[in-house]
């Protein structure tokens, strides 16, 4: 019998070794390979990105509610009117040689602080921190020009905060530097109980709402300001210029109801400058002093205050007045001398 079959050939010889066929991928299956591998790798990276800017939009969103996020903002959209100002004699600032030198800093080098602002009742921007930078370059826009001074970089504070703690973030910053006299700090307390926004009237304990970082005894200085510029009112022509201690001194006169308050008002009215302000709060002080005073209080320490008077420094206690200056007095004619002593003397006996 034959060995092979109606096919014509034998059987396989499974001996030897075994020839595969080559499975190779050909031009076209590694197109096609390559191009899945392409396109599950951008798919990846897609998800992947769109994952880290869902992250980041998040990010930034929180970051612009937290006001930690800086922008550019016209100066035209942001108004002063609806929180009081922490300084007085703004237009005095306005035209002092501090703006000037401000003013010539962000000419040449650009705004370096940021301001900070918050969205008003209106919806529009009001300003809380910043007014001497907004004013420079509002200054800087109205003197040349230059559309680079039509924008200012604000920190926009989106929080629903009550109004006593916008009062208190206005402050902060002036506080921490001791930029603000104890005449400012007592003007934004004053402010604040007049506030109908505010809840709470009552200036002490405001003061101690406002300022409570500030130490125990600065908190007194504040409440005595308070009392000297609400008891004087207007007739105070520079708050700014009275020292701490002759502040606390006269307002510690006023309520124990010593000295004439109205012949005070009088005389603080007709002041012509700032010197001439301190010299009757002093005599008004000293005057205080005299009135009612008992063995008692004679047997006490002498008490003595000080001031300044440009750049002298006065101390006055009983029977002395001691003035300390970089003038050389001995250097001084003595006819010229003494007029001034001529002068000091006839306005003692005024």
């Amino acid at each position: 019998m034959s060995s092979k079959n109606k096919f014509g050939f034998g059987p396989l010889d499974t001996t030897g070794p075994v020839s595969r066929r080559s499975r190779s991928v050909g031009p076209m299956g590694a197109a096609v390979r390559e191009a899945a591998d392409s396109l599950q790798e951008t798919t990846e990276a897609k998800v992947e990105q769109r994952r880290l800017n869902a992250r980041d939009a998040k990010e930034f969103r929180e970051a612009a509610e937290q006001g930690r996020v800086l922008q550019a903002l016209a100066l035209s959209e942001i108004s002063t009117d609806e929180l009081p100002r922490d300084r007085l004699e703004l237009e005095a600032v306005a035209v002092s040689a501090e703006m000037d030198e401000l003013k010539a800093s962000i000419r040449e080098r650009g705004q370096k602080e940021p301001i900070e602002v918050f969205l008003g009742a209106n919806g529009g921007y009001q300003l809380k921190k910043g007014w001497r930078r907004f004013t420079a370059l509002s200054q800087l826009l109205e003197e040349t020009g230059d559309a680079q001074f039509e924008t200012i970089l604000a920190r926009v504070d989106r929080a629903e905060d009550d109004r006593i703690t916008r009062y208190i973030d206005m402050v902060e910053e002036n506080v921490v530097r001791e930029d603000l006299t104890f005449a400012e700090m007592a003007q934004v307390v004053i402010a604040a109980a007049q506030d109908d926004q505010v809840d709470g009237s009552d200036p002490d304990a405001l003061v101690g709402r406002l300022y409570a970082s500030l130490h125990k005894m600065k908190r007194s200085y504040i409440r005595s300001f308070v009392y000297l510029l609400t008891t004087l009112g207007d007739a105070l022509q520079w708050p700014k210029d009275i020292s701490r201690n002759l502040g606390a001194e006269v307002a510690r006169a006023l309520k124990s109801g010593q000295g004439d308050v109205a012949a005070l008002r009088q005389s603080l009215a007709n002041c012509a400058n700032r010197d001439a302000q301190a010299v009757v709060l002093a005599g008004f002080v000293s005057g205080a002093k005299s009135v009612g005073t008992t063995k008692t209080i004679k047997s006490e320490p002498k008490e003595k205050f000080e001031f300044h008077v440009g750049e002298l420094k006065v101390t006055a206690r009983n029977g002395e007045c001691r003035i300390v200056g970089r003038v050389d007095f001995a250097g001084v004619p003595k006819d010229q001398l003494e007029r001034a002593i001529r002068a000091f003397n006839a306005a003692l006996d005024e």
